[in-house]
């Protein structure tokens, strides 16, 4: 079973109301033949309503979305060939694992030798065609989940649909199944869009990713560039740790530095041209403790105590307050490694190459 004709998706201008409520606000979007795209975002985003919109779930919107070169904006669900996994699996609990999967098959009026066979084929593709004769109950949350996984792709889709399939497993679970799908969607070549909240989730899986708000997409781009070049200070703070400063800047007489002044009066001289209302954005993991002797070269020196510090097993988080900003700061840990304490007076560094400025 296998798909060698992806195609892509274009997102044109969509927008969607749920009463007075513009929950998607003018969209555009273009994901490419056979990518794994994510979309990110916290509750109330507008990332399932946007896939919704994409499988026909819900009021039709306004814009176009396109599936290839087929404007799919008006067609019902069953018209656009598209497979949707759903968060709760939506398993047939009366039907075997085997029924399960043909389900859809025999809505379509395949024949029944050749459900057999496709069925057999999916089931493999996920590692369980020894449960074909078990009922969804009697199988774990990881088992009912690839079974969901067998069940749609078996009818061979043109995209995969994915609604945060993976908020019900543990922990442990959700690592292994979040490479299963995937090695699948490697697999089968199928364009694919997984929907999440979960920042880890998004970067571990997605070619590329859009950070949705507010029914706005912030940014798309590849995980590790929205995460090393955020472009508004939502898009920092959402995918991964990171500290962030508000203020504002302007540049010196000379022309050379940047002088950056924060709503507290924190003052800096920074290297990246800019002007107005900004956030001086650096993570955890690229600020360093300093001792006193030390010195940063290209960078920025700041001072304050240790208000918190946490262990996180392979590394230590200081909170540390500098004149009224709660900063982070990383370090590795060892065995043996003597770390700092709670009140302790401390210097902490940060390399201009690794602090970004964008605009508020």
């Amino acid at each position: 079973m296998s798909n060698n004709q992806s195609v892509g998706i274009s997102i044109k201008n969509v927008g969607l109301s749920f009463g007075d409520t513009e929950v998607l606000k003018g969209v555009n979007l273009e994901i490419k033949p056979g990518e794994f795209f994510a979309f990110l975002g916290p509750s109330g985003s507008g990332k399932s309503t946007l896939l919704r919109a994409i499988a026909g779930f819900g009021p039709t919107p306004t814009g176009q979305i396109l599936i290839g070169d087929t404007d799919v904006t008006s067609m019902q669900p069953w018209q656009r060939n598209v497979g949707m996994v759903f968060q709760n699996y939506a398993l047939w609990p009366h039907m075997t694992v085997q029924e399960n999967v043909a389900f859809g098959l025999e809505e379509r009026k395949v024949p029944k030798s050749e459900i057999a066979v496709k069925v057999q084929q999916a089931l493999e593709l996920v590692d369980l065609a020894n449960l074909s004769n078990r009922r969804p109950s009697e199988l774990s949350g990881g088992q009912q989940q690839r079974i969901a996984l067998a069940r749609t792709v078996v009818v061979e889709p043109k995209v995969l649909l994915l609604d945060e399939p993976l908020s019900n497993l543990d922990a442990n679970l959700r690592v292994q199944m979040r490479r299963d799908i995937l090695k699948l969607q490697q697999k089968l070549g199928l364009t694919t869009i997984f929907v999440t909240h979960d920042q880890e989730e998004a970067n571990t899986t997605a070619d590329r990713m859009a950070v949705l708000s507010n029914g706005v997409i912030q940014q798309v781009g590849a995980p590790m560039d929205l995460y090393d070049a955020p472009v508004n200070r939502f898009v920092a703070n959402f995918i991964g740790s990171a500290n962030i400063i508000d203020g504002s800047i302007a540049n010196d007489a000379a022309g050379n530095t940047t002088r950056f002044v924060s709503d507290q009066g924190l003052s800096l001289d920074l290297t990246t041209p800019a002007s107005g209302k900004v956030s001086l954005i650096f993570r955890p993991q690229n600020t360093f403790l300093l001792g006193d002797q030390d010195t940063v070269d290209n960078g920025i020196r700041l001072s304050g105590h240790i208000v918190y510090r946490e262990f996180l097993g392979s590394l230590i988080r200081y909170g540390i307050d500098v004149q009224g900003h709660l900063l982070s700061v990383d370090e590795m840990h060892s065995i043996g490694k003597t770390h700092r304490n709670v009140n302790d007076k401390v210097s902490l560094g940060v390399c201009h190459d690794q602090a970004v400025v964008v605009n508020q």
